[in-house]
């Protein structure tokens, strides 16, 4: 006969409860009564954003004890539950309340005036000239809502594309034809996935930089990987959830920045890209890295902050001999835990100096 839960006895079944958070309640199915109280921070970590160590969780007035069991914490089925998150122990973008805009781009408040403003800006034939002249567009905080026809019309004498905290919506194949271009930037601008023509964009052979932070990027193409000069690359503050496996051709890439996103994980083939210099994957949902990462011997700077870390590859401090600056503020990365990684990696001190 299958046991149940009656008036908070138990008699083995599993426990449905609820857990109120910053106005929301959130539904928590199926627990078995011999889980334990940190089992269930785990299990709300990725609901809140909410680092376990940073969790408080209330049930009819008593702080709940991480090593006690739900059966020892007379939590029953249908328990009620209240969870108060400590200042500073978030990963991603902290803890999960409303839907909060992508960007913080300012605009003019008058809804005339940015009507006016947001038109294609003419450009006179003097500035058309010295683009072509210098190779250098300089296009930031004009309020655009497309790139302009001029752009196109500099061809092969552009070199670099400053287009950041506009509104510009699309990138059209028109890209294609700037065949000299080496540094694109499209910063906080309002980018979707679809709206890159990515076989224009990756036609660029001498493309170094390329900058798509504060867009509204999903997913990025496995075409990526075709923009083999590439050694910048920043997406930060985006929605990302993965990177492409093919990121790992970007052989010449020295920094990548992807911080602000929502990655639970990071590719193994990360550990391809031998030229990276500065990493920073802060503020997102990890909670490993994988070992190839003890591939990338010339790192000298990690930014690992506001992930739910609990370890770090042996091969990080083993191989990466360079590195000078490490980062794991706000993670669940201890001082014992990087001993313990330490011993794992050739008892391998590592300097205090190093930790931030």
């Amino acid at each position: 006969m299958e046991s149940s839960v009656t008036g908070g006895e138990y008699t083995g079944a599993n426990i449905s409860l609820s857990v109120k958070f910053s106005g929301r309640t959130i539904p928590i199915t199926n627990l078995s009564p011999d889980s334990t109280i940190k089992d269930l921070k785990s299990l709300l970590q990725p609901l809140t954003n909410v680092l376990p160590r940073g969790q408080k969780l209330i049930c009819k007035g008593k702080l709940l004890v991480d090593g006690m069991t739900l059966k020892e914490s007379e939590v029953a089925n249908g328990s009620r539950i209240m969870l108060m998150a400590s200042q500073g122990l978030h990963q991603g973008d902290g803890p999960i309340l409303k839907q909060a805009p992508t960007r913080p781009i300012s605009r003019a408040n008058n809804a005339t005036t940015l009507g006016k403003e947001k038109t294609e800006v003419s450009v006179d034939k003097n500035r058309l000239d010295r683009w072509k002249a210098t190779g250098v567009i300089g296009l930031r905080d004009y309020n655009l809502r497309a790139i302009p026809d001029e752009v196109w019309a500099c061809g092969a004498s552009a070199r670099v594309i400053e287009l950041s905290n506009n509104a510009i919506p699309v990138v059209p194949a028109k890209i294609g034809c700037l065949s000299s271009l080496q540094k694109l930037f499209l910063s906080a601008n309002d980018i979707l996935d679809n709206s890159i023509n990515w076989e224009a964009l990756v036609s660029l052979k001498f493309l170094t930089v390329l900058s798509l932070d504060q867009n509204h990027l999903t997913t990025l193409p496995p075409a990526l990987g075709l923009l083999t000069s590439l050694k910048q690359f920043h997406v930060a503050n985006n929605k990302l959830s993965s990177l492409p496996n093919e990121i790992g051709l970007l052989t010449k890439l020295e920094v990548l920045k992807v911080n602000n996103n929502r990655i639970s994980t990071m590719p193994t083939c990360i550990g391809d890209c031998i030229g990276l210099i500065e990493i920073d994957v802060s503020s997102n949902l990890l909670s490993e890295l994988p070992e190839t990462f003890g591939n990338l011997h010339n790192l000298k700077s990690v930014c690992l902050s506001n992930n739910g870390l609990k370890s770090l590859p042996s091969t990080l401090f083993k191989k990466c001999l360079q590195l000078t600056t490490l980062d794991l503020h706000n993670t669940e990365i201890t001082m014992d835990v990087l001993r313990q990684v330490c011993t794992l990696a050739s008892n391998v001190i590592v300097p205090s100096s190093l930790i931030c």
